[in-house]
């Protein structure tokens, strides 16, 4: 039987939405192959077992996050502008895809869950000379002397937070869905100016 790219596309796509809004767990090879309009025989045909396609998913889901940090930190911009564009880009990605920072985390503290191979992604961000570039402000005094590693965390606190607790806070506040998005976009430009305030004092 000759596989039929269409339909292989067609499952692909249902299994992302289906993992998405379930999780591995909460979901079975079944639930993907009604979404798909097709039959169960058909998805182990394509893709083997529901946890082989999860990780092709996976996978997918975790190259399109890094994607965004690739594109700005290769930029010939300099860094404080990088920041600002970085944090610019992740919003808009966190916009398009809301669920996919609570799916990764999520299903990487499953006691099962999907690995990532951490040193493919270390090696994409690592070829953008971007870490050459921070050590070298850091020498120059023109950036604060932290660890790398406390940037990221700084970024994602900031950025994907307020993403994942939308529904909380939204409740907390006694926002709508649209007053929320709106107070967000001004958050935006908050975090940007007090990480690159905070990253960068000497250009204040």
């Amino acid at each position: 039987m000759k596989k039929d790219t269409s339909t292989e596309d067609k499952i692909r796509e249902a299994a992302r939405q289906v993992f998405l809004a379930k999780g591995f767990d909460g979901c079975t090879s079944r639930e993907i192959a009604n979404a798909a309009g097709e039959n169960v025989a058909l998805v182990n045909y394509y893709f083997r077992s529901k946890s082989q396609l999860f990780k092709i998913i996976f996978e997918a889901a975790m190259d399109d996050f890094i994607l965004s940090m690739v594109q700005v930190f290769g930029s010939d911009k300099t860094l404080e502008e990088k920041m600002r564009i970085f944090i610019e880009h992740e919003y808009a990605f966190l916009e398009k895809h809301p669920e996919l920072p609570s799916f990764i985390l999520n299903e990487m503290n499953r006691e099962e869950g999907c690995t990532m191979d951490h040193q493919k992604y270390f090696l994409k961000v690592a070829e953008t000379g971007i870490f050459e570039e921070c050590f070298k402000a850091q020498e120059e005094g023109r950036m604060r002397s932290i660890s790398l590693s406390s940037i990221p965390l700084l970024i994602m606190s900031n950025c994907h937070y307020p993403v994942m607790a939308k529904n909380m806070l939204m409740q907390l506040h006694g926002m709508t869905s649209t007053e929320y998005d709106e107070n967000l976009n001004l958050h935006k430009k908050l975090v940007s100016d007090m990480l690159v305030n905070f990253l960068f004092p000497q250009s204040n």
